[in-house]
């Protein structure tokens, strides 16, 4: 019995050789149509209808045969869209010949269409496509291109159904399968499965319904309905009427097949357009009586439920059952859910904290200079001018490390879904200030928020990160304090607001408990005496940074968490001592410590002893890893060094800049990459005309968990790239994994059966965009049993990427009794054969990921599982057998 799994590393687009010479358009069109002409033209020296015959015969064979070599001449000059034209005309006239130019025609197609992209002649991209399936409707790989191509324009929909269509053609075709995991990924997002799969939050929202229809509700509209379960569920308590809308055309489409498949096809009118567009009586005859939605995200208002139903109010609801007055249903409006109650938090959380402010001075040697001020997103959201979410989410009972409540919870808001005037004052109210006490000594690192959603007056579904819920929790990170620690009697401030659809939660602030001051008080402070109001203002810590104090440079989360990885640094750091140190000819060699030992001293030295050499013949260091990096800066201190950055934003080459110079680097030895490229799409290329590089920093490893794209293939252009003795970074990566027994991973990944939907038939249809593989995993929180030791699963040698071998059969003891459900896995990644760094360790910014089976393999202690592990470009299968 085998489960065959495959492992999305990273989605590997068409790609193909720069083009040579571009076609003219004029050209090629001129070219077709003298073509078409010479075809048409009928053949005035036949004698009778058989030579007739004849002579179109030959007439055709000449043409065929002509076109034939035409267009190899063509591919020759590169001259693509002409040997386009003549293969057209050759399969039209020729269709025997298909399966003979099949694979020509198509790398012809690919290089005209990259060409006829370029020129933004997107129509006739299309229309090549379009004639190309018409000649080959059973082709993968023209499928699969033409996706790509709708895919990069942003028709994800349209692309899914190109990538879709390959794979029924070739189950087994590698890129259309990469291609179809990652556009499901951006059309279903992953927690469609685990909120189908929440049985509980399926029942309280059957029941709240059930009450409200079989009371007497008969026209149901269903809001952001996603696979339709809720307007299933009205439909199932007798509602007469019911409407749904969803925005999405895949989910619309899904929504479809759900609903005809549990033979309620007539009787669930589907609309494919957000509810803010539906009119009455174009879309539906009359207003409603119910209107459900779970619009919400873990902030509540993401999502955009409060302008939703405002809308909804005031074009689309009967008006609102009067307050206190026991009549019936059937001529009033109502909300499912009625409304909801938000809480918060404080709490200390080290896994938070790494994630959003950078903790360390210094590392690697390398001193962060104090005028540089980094900041999340979720800060930078404050004073942006666009729409920023203002906070990030997690499960907060899967944080690594866990958390440390410092406050009791508190309740931040409260909102009337059914109560059109409030809804319409969220926006425009002002902020709600709340002074929370410390009860627990700590380190103040966010404010976490959930809430309650109470579906009416019986049935009420909580995302508290003590409940057992398919939900993550709200985070909003506190940054700018010039001291995060509170103790007992400490207040934390805050203001709480709904605005531009997001909850926010600002102005966070603590006032120390030395002056036995409260928020009560705070109005009366101007009356007291002033050095009562400087010691109070002293001890009030505020996020607000006053101008001209220094540059703010706004990193992603993960960024920050990697400029916090000192064991990071630290490596990276020996690993190029010792490259440089060996390159460095002994005479003229610095006295490097490659510890990192009196390295500013030696670096020094070498600036006077040593500068000829430095400006004439430095050594080359090139990083392209991805983001914001110190890597370059970490080089420059260790020798006579011109080390290039790619990183592209401003306000990143300004930091880095601001930071060499408080390394006392000459403004020569750091140089932004990018710069100095006439080709920025050719990134890996030599340093001058007459250099090569000493190191070049490769990003291996998303932080995802799964491998970069087309890492192999920057290797292999790398390698041509070094000079003897040179090192690409890493230099090899070794994959490990385990056999695990996960539960959670199986709900995550796919809908269970009938039995979570209340007996709806849902889960063929959304497990059609099931990926086999889950990312963005913390192995150390996961719930799981693990089954196996660890094993080796793959080598990848960047130093030597032609030597990798493309298949590997692993074998893997099971250690524990129990159901084999994934493969949990993560790297390895060596600098050099002494030095690497562990993906799993706790100091890591890399998450891990897991290959979750199709079906659980059942297996005793002592038993032996082979793993089948493909690789091919950036991509690795895995096939598990008993």
């Amino acid at each position: 019995m085998s489960t065959w799994l495959c492992c999305s590393f990273s989605c590997v687009w068409h790609s193909f050789p720069p083009i040579g010479t571009i076609l003219s358009c004029q050209r090629a069109d001129q070219q077709m149509f003298t073509l078409l002409i010479f075809f048409k033209m009928p053949n005035s020296n036949a004698k009778s209808h058989r030579g007739h015959q004849g002579g179109q015969e030959a007439g055709r064979r000449e043409l065929v045969s002509r076109s034939l070599q035409s267009a190899q001449h063509c591919l020759e000059d590169q001259d693509f869209g002409t040997a386009y034209a003549h293969y057209l005309l050759v399969l039209n006239l020729a269709p025997e010949l298909k399966n003979d130019v099949r694979e020509t025609f198509q790398f012809t197609l690919f290089k005209w269409a990259e060409e006829l992209a370029s020129l933004a002649r997107i129509q006739d991209l299309f229309n090549c496509y379009e004639q190309a399936l018409e000649l080959f409707p059973n082709d993968e790989i023209i499928c699969n291109s033409m996706g790509e191509h709708l895919f990069r324009m942003g028709f994800r929909d349209e692309a899914a159904g190109y990538f879709h269509k390959a794979l029924k053609l070739n189950p087994d075709f590698a890129d259309a399968k990469e291609n179809f995991y990652r556009v499901a990924n951006w059309l279903v997002e992953r927690w469609h499965f685990i909120m189908l799969n929440d049985t509980n939050r399926n029942l309280i929202y059957q029941k709240a319904i059930e009450k409200v229809v079989r009371s007497g509700c008969r026209t149901v509209l269903d809001i952001g309905a996603g696979t339709g379960i809720l307007s299933m569920f009205a439909k199932k308590a007798g509602a007469p009427c019911v409407y749904a809308c969803e925005l999405s055309k895949t989910m619309y489409e899904l929504a479809c097949d759900v609903v005809a498949a549990n033979n309620m096809e007539g009787e669930i009118k589907l609309l494919p357009m957000k509810s803010l567009d539906i009119e009455i009586p174009k879309h539906i005859p009359e207003r409603v009586s119910l209107v459900v939605t779970e619009t919400v995200d873990a902030g509540l208002f993401g999502e955009g439920i409060v302008e939703s139903l405002i809308h909804a109010w005031e074009h689309l609801l009967l008006q609102p059952k009067p307050k206190n007055q026991d009549i019936g249903t059937e001529d009033y409006g109502q909300v499912i859910p009625a409304g909801a109650i938000v809480f918060g938090m404080a709490v200390e959380c080290k896994e938070i904290r790494r994630h959003h402010r950078v903790g360390i001075q210094q590392v690697a040697c390398v001193h962060l200079a104090e005028t540089v001020e980094f900041c999340s997103p979720t800060r930078a959201s404050v004073n942006s001018e666009e729409t920023i979410e203002p906070y990030t989410t997690e499960k907060l009972s899967r944080v690594p490390g866990g958390y440390m409540p410092l406050t009791e919870p508190f309740q931040a808001m409260t909102v009337d879904f059914n109560n059109l005037q409030e809804l319409k004052s969220l926006a425009t109210r002002k902020p709600c200030k709340i002074n929370i006490p410390v009860t627990q000594g700590g380190v103040l690192d966010a404010i976490v928020v959930w809430f309650v959603l109470q579906l009416d007056d019986e049935q009420s579904l909580s995302t508290s990160p003590s409940e057992e819920t398919c939900w993550e929790q709200a985070v909003y990170p506190v940054q700018g304090l010039p001291d995060y620690s509170v103790k007992p009697g400490d207040t934390v401030m805050m203001e709480v607001c709904c605005q531009d659809c997001y909850l926010r939660v600002q102005k966070i602030s603590v006032l120390t408990s030395e002056y036995g001051m409260d928020i009560e008080r705070e109005n009366t402070l101007a009356s007291g005496n002033e050095a009562e109001l400087c010691s109070a203002l002293a001890s009030l810590q505020t996020t607000s940074t006053p101008d001209g104090m220094g540059q703010e440079c706004m990193l992603e989360s993960t960024e920050i968490a990697l400029l916090n990885n000192v064991p990071y640094h630290e490596c990276f750091n020996a690993a190029i001592g010792k490259v440089l140190s060996s390159l460095i000819p002994a005479r003229e060699s610095l006295s490097m410590d490659v510890d990192g030992h009196d390295r500013e001293m030696n670096f020094e030295k070498s600036q006077n002893k040593n500068s000829s050499y430095t400006t004439h013949d430095p050594l080359y260091v090139l990083d392209v890893s991805e983001g914001f990096s110190i890597l370059p800066i970490i080089a420059g201190k260790l020798g006579p060094v011109k080390a290039y950055s790619s990183v592209e934003k401003e306000q990143h080459q300004i930091a880095l800049n601001i930071i060499s110079e408080a390394n006392h680097f000459p403004k020569e030895t750091l140089k932004f990459w990018l710069s100095h490229l006439e080709d920025e799409s050719v990134v890996l290329q030599r340093p001058k005309s007459d250099k090569l590089w000493s190191i070049i920093i490769l990003d291996v490893i998303e932080t995802s968990g799964l491998i970069q794209q087309e890492v192999m293939e920057k290797a292999a252009i790398s390698r041509c790239l070094l000079h003897s003795g040179g090192k690409i970074f890493p230099q090899y990566v070794v994959m490990y994994g385990m056999l695990v027994e996960s539960q959670s991973l199986v709900l995550e990944s796919a809908v269970q059966g009938t039995e979570p939907t209340l007996g709806l038939n849902i889960a063929p249809f959304i497990n059609q965009f099931k990926v086999p593989v889950r990312v963005f995993l913390d192995l150390a929180t996961l719930p799981c049993v693990p089954l196996s030791k660890p094993a080796e699963l793959l080598r990848l040698d960047l130093m030597n990427p032609y030597l990798n071998s493309s298949s590997r059969e692993v074998k893997v003891q099971v250690s524990k009794s129990g159901h084999v459900t994934a493969v949990p896995f993560w790297y390895h990644i060596h600098l050099d054969e002494d030095i690497y760094l562990d993906t799993s360790s706790d100091s890591s910014h890399w998450k891990q990921a897991a290959v979750v089976l199709d079906k659980p393999i059942q297996v005793q202690l002592g038993d032996e599982l082979v793993l089948n592990i493909q690789h091919y470009k950036s991509n690795v299968s895995i096939t598990v057998k008993q």
